[in-house]
């Protein structure tokens, strides 16, 4: 009789299955896999792929000093925490913590690591190859590192020197404009009143609020050449103590009204890179006319 009764609960039990509806399914699937690459079994991860639809994200940080109240992973703590609470909403496969991009300006600070421009970009060439033969066609580097702006656009471009099989895409927005709780400080560029508010959302544990005014934020404006002309040294003159505001006016409140924004901005952006299916064909037609370009026509 017992036997009967787990047969009727059995057969039930896959009529109902087949009574939800694919995409309750597909969400109830999500909602048990993990974003963390990292954390994924192999037959997780094909999984992982499949519901992404190759979707994948590779935060992007640095390791350098954020003024004296911050920790050095500020940047890669930020980055992973927007895009993991993103991929929660819009499921990714988020990449492990990357840190290997542009902090010379940085080097005189203790625990900066700073890599060589080649190594730079070559490092990250085959980070993304690699993230692509697992399945990942369409790779969204997620910038937390103000001092990547001029690397990331230009590795984006260089994806046109030969043929790929899948696009690099750049999401490098981190702080709203404006909106939220109103700032109290004008300088606001490094370990300063915005960077200090997410990390009391993100990581509260390793920020040292009574340390924030040990030095100087200020701008030092040692530098007298016109703004359009451009030199390395130009951080450096005007904050040489790697910090640039204050980090004393940071709140909770403004942290979390900025995180917030990050995370919703960055699941729009893995939606509308979901929803493009011409980046990755017209980059192959671009591949093909470069090779014989005397035949283009006009």
């Amino acid at each position: 009789m017992m036997a009967r009764s787990f047969l009727v609960l059995a057969l039930l039990g896959g009529l109902v299955s087949n009574l939800v509806p694919a995409h309750a399914q597909s969400a109830s699937s999500t909602a048990k896999l993990s974003a963390h690459w990292e954390e994924l079994t192999a037959s997780d991860f094909r999984e992982g792929i499949h519901l992404s639809q190759g979707t994948c994200l590779l935060p992007f940080g640095i390791l350098e000093k954020h003024g004296p109240h911050l920790p050095i992973g500020t940047d890669l703590i930020d980055a992973r925490y927007a895009a993991l609470h993103a991929a929660e909403q819009e499921y990714a496969i988020v990449f492990p913590e990357y840190y290997f991009g542009q902090i010379a300006e940085a080097r005189h600070e203790p625990g900066t690591i700073a890599y060589s421009r080649g190594l730079q970009l070559a490092l990250l060439q085959e980070t993304t190859d690699e993230m692509a033969r697992n399945g990942c066609k369409k790779v969204i580097i997620v910038n937390g590192h103000g001092g990547n702006e001029h690397l990331l656009p230009y590795f984006a471009q260089t994806q046109l020197d030969k043929p790929h099989d899948y696009v690099v895409y750049v999401f490098d927005e981190r702080t709203p404009d404006h909106g939220g709780p109103s700032k109290k400080t004008k300088i606001d560029m490094h370990a300063g009143e915005s960077e200090t508010s997410k990390m009391l959302v993100s990581r509260p544990d390793l920020v040292h609020m009574d340390r924030a005014n040990n030095e100087s934020g200020a701008d030092q404006n040692r530098q007298k050449i016109p703004e359009n002309i451009y030199t390395g040294i130009w951080w450096y003159t005007r904050f040489p103590n790697h910090y640039s505001g204050d980090g004393s006016a940071a709140t909770k409140e403004l942290g979390e009204y900025q995180m917030n924004w990050w995370v919703e901005s960055l699941v729009k952006a893995i939606r509308e890179v979901k929803a493009d299916d011409v980046s990755l064909k017209l980059q192959i037609e671009f591949y093909e006319k470069s090779t014989h370009p005397l035949d283009t026509q006009p």
